[in-house]
């Protein structure tokens, strides 16, 4: 039997080399302008070098665009990252159904988007995730502290490194080819949280994307527009089931489809390691694969970890919201984690993002938060 390794690219970026930018300009107001002056200024003060070359080589793609019809970027690699710059003349009345279509349309892991006020500009971030936070510039501010707060939030999002590479050997024993106990105490469990309404969809992207954008959006994040979250349980010390990525995580029903087994994390190829049916077509694992991975490993009582689009009051958070599926997400976590009284029964929040949550088991979990969570995390 042959493994097979799943085809999207990783950042070529030598360890220790320079963040290339490029900035693009298809629609620049005034504002927009500004903005993207300031922003070049201090990211070149900061180390961040101007890129000579084509845009979709540099590491970061400033996209300054139009708001109404945003100018698509398609990058070649998880390694670039793309943010789009837009204006909005006047405030929405739900900013995420506004603008996180201009996020999905031009490709961009992050629209920033620009509103002036009497009182000053308003910066508001747009992510993947459906994170939506504000940086302000009060009128008469000062510009370079401006300029610094928006360095100081993208400067780790660009350089984070991408975990959602797999590699699918077809070597799954045949006994397990239908699950086991396990992997159907996790299909009860995603039907649980979709009961419960923990599973948001994502912005219906098929309504916004062709299918040629549809296809490069799923190979380069993963998005495969059915809900966010995800969940997992240990099968024994080395190996644990997951849900896939792009699943409804309500309708967990084939194993190396919707359910897969995570044996290990290949640190060569920045992938994780899977086995598969062979007479199987297999999904990707959740991107998160690589922070349940970490926290398995270093904590033998864990026994599952649920991933919702919730928060929990009084939780200890991460600081600053990495991209779903990054190594430093995983990292994040995986210290807080870490710092927990009890490791094996921990809320950890993910900053604009949502919790994680560890547990002896999927049901142990599902007690402890039983009418505890809040559907609405708080962006900041």
């Amino acid at each position: 039997m042959v493994s097979v390794t799943s085809n999207a690219t990783g950042s070529s970026r030598p360890s220790g080399a320079p963040v290339t930018f490029s900035p693009l300009n298809d629609s620049v107001s005034d504002l927009q302008a500004w903005f993207r002056d300031g922003l070049v200024a201090e990211l070149q003060r900061r180390g961040f070098e101007l890129a000579d070359g084509r845009p979709d080589e540099s590491n970061l793609v400033l996209n300054v665009t139009d708001y109404a019809n945003p100018r698509s970027f398609r990058r070649k690699s998880q390694g670039t990252f793309g943010i789009a710059i837009v204006e909005l003349e006047e405030r929405p009345d739900d900013f995420i159904r506004a603008c996180y279509p201009v996020l999905v349309r031009s490709l961009c892991q992050v629209a920033i988007v620009l509103l002036q006020e009497e009182s000053g500009l308003e910066a508001h971030f747009m992510t993947m995730e459906q994170g939506h936070y504000v940086i302000v510039h009060p009128a008469g501010g000062d510009d370079p502290a401006f300029f610094a707060q928006v360095h100081d939030r993208i400067e780790p999002l660009v350089t984070a490194r991408y975990v959602i590479n797999n590699i699918f050997n077809p070597d799954l024993p045949r006994e397990l080819w239908d699950g086991d106990e396990i992997s159907t105490e996790l299909m009860e469990a995603g039907r649980k949280l979709d009961a419960l309404n923990l599973l948001p969809a994502p912005w219906p992207i098929d309504d916004l994307l062709d299918e040629r954008e549809r296809r490069h959006v799923k190979r380069l994040f993963q998005i495969g527009g059915l809900s966010y979250g995800n969940l997992s349980a240990r099968k024994d010390s080395d190996t644990f089931w997951m849900s896939a990525s792009g699943v409804n995580k309500g309708k967990l029903k084939e194993i190396g489809r919707d359910v897969l087994l995570v044996t290990g994390f290949d640190a060569e190829e920045y992938a994780m390691v899977l086995s598969v049916p062979e007479n199987v077509e297999p999904r990707r694992v959740s991107v998160d694969a690589i922070e349940h991975f970490m926290i398995y490993q270093e904590h033998p009582e864990v026994g599952a970890i649920i991933h919702v689009h919730a928060w929990l009051d009084g939780i200890k958070s991460t600081h600053i919201n990495y991209p779903c599926g990054t190594r430093e997400l995983a990292v994040a976590v995986a210290d807080l984690v870490r710092e927990e009284p009890d490791p094996s029964r921990a809320v950890i929040g993910l900053k604009n993002h949502g919790v994680t949550i560890t547990g002896h088991s999927l049901t142990e979990i599902f007690n402890r938060i039983d009418g505890k969570l809040i559907n609405d995390v708080p962006m900041t």
